[in-house]
């Protein structure tokens, strides 16, 4: 749920080490996997240091670069097929939905916040009228992120986090300051374009046609579907029943490590948008290269930039990433909010991304 920015530091619990592979069906269009596909040396050694110096309980990760999935586990409480929260992965889903939705010439990215939700964006300087769904896709409307004020503890309703948002003045609009109000904003937008919540249709254009049969938008329900492991907040405690309502439209987002390769590899490599629309998606000026349409990118010290999200919510932080065809991706969970080392996600990255020297 929180922006793309270097995890806090959370608890740290001594673990055993044990990293294994399994074979598993590819992504869409895939030949099945080998009997047992091993990840390298080196991101074997990056996810275990998510551990030994991360301080996280476990983390697991799941890449695919077309020659099969390759899965690694260290530590204890995660499983390959776990359901865990996504947080703010939920924004490519949004995003995707928002766009699609741009290709049918149901709404225009130009269009303004007042045209779709006439007289809801008022106050302490606020102005629907002069706030575009595109500003609100890459984070440059000034809104106030509510979940500053909430700190992803507080469930409430899209009225309500807007209410909180609206209290405070706008930072600079057209500059990048990420905030989860614009993607609740978009929830909204969807429902009244459609007739129908963002959930429902996320699950009509994304989910359903991709199979992706461990992702879910759960509403108000607190529990996670089963399989799942247990998530731990900063203070090591138990956090894996979270009312979604913390961050709905932003982050409320459901999923498994395959799924979120899957909607990636899907996503970038053109199976959801008309390529038009993909570009748009890809497009970072306006944020000063920062972030796209719900997507942002990461060049790594090889040069080599993969496109993806994170997602932070309450006892979980997740992270994927893919080359911008979609054609090589990973997903890496830890389940607590993050890591204390900002280092390890950009090398764990670039172990996997960046061309190995024989």
């Amino acid at each position: 749920m929180r922006r793309p920015r270097t995890p806090r530091t959370l608890l740290a619990i001594p673990v055993s080490l044990a990293l294994f592979a399994v074979a598993q069906t590819g992504l869409p269009g895939r030949a099945p996997a080998a009997a047992r596909t091993p990840v390298t040396p080196a991101v074997r050694a990056a996810l275990a240091r998510l551990v030994t110096r991360g301080g996280a309980p476990a983390a697991a990760l799941l890449a695919d670069d077309g020659s099969g999935p390759r899965f690694a586990v260290t530590g204890n409480g995660i499983g390959r097929s776990d359901h865990f929260r996504a947080g703010s992965i939920t924004k490519s889903f949004i995003a995707t939905v928002v766009l699609q939705l741009a290709a049918e010439h149901r709404l225009s990215l130009s269009d303004s916040v007042e045209d779709h939700l006439p007289g809801l964006v008022r106050g302490a300087g606020n102005d629907g009228r002069r706030i575009t769904l595109r500003a609100l896709l890459q984070h440059t409307s000034g809104l106030y992120d509510f979940t500053s004020t909430t700190r992803g503890a507080v469930p409430v309703t899209p009225l309500q986090a807007l209410r909180i948002a609206l209290a405070h003045p706008p930072s600079t609009r057209g500059r990048y300051a990420y905030s989860n109000t614009g993607y609740v904003l978009l929830g909204m937008v969807i429902e009244q374009v459609t007739g129908h919540s963002y959930a429902t249709e996320a699950e009509r254009r994304i989910i359903t046609p991709l199979r992706l049969t461990g992702t879910s938008f759960p509403g108000d329900r607190v529990s996670l579907p089963e399989p799942h492991g247990r998530a731990y907040a900063a203070d090591g405690s138990d956090v894996t029943g979270l009312d979604p309502r913390v961050a709905g439209a932003a982050g409320e987002l459901v999923s498994t490590l395959a799924d979120l390769n899957r909607f990636y590899a899907a996503l970038l490599g053109g199976g959801l948008l008309p390529s038009h629309w993909l570009r748009e998606m890809l497009g970072t000026r306006a944020a000063h290269g920062s972030y796209g349409l719900g997507l942002y990118p990461v060049k790594l010290p090889c040069g080599t930039t993969v496109w993806g999200h994170n997602g932070r919510i309450s006892g979980s932080y997740v992270r994927s990433a893919a080359t911008v065809d979609g054609r090589r991706v990973l997903t890496f969970r830890v389940n607590t909010d993050g890591v204390t080392d900002p280092t390890l996600e950009p090398a764990l990255l670039a172990a996997e991304f960046c061309p190995r020297t024989p």
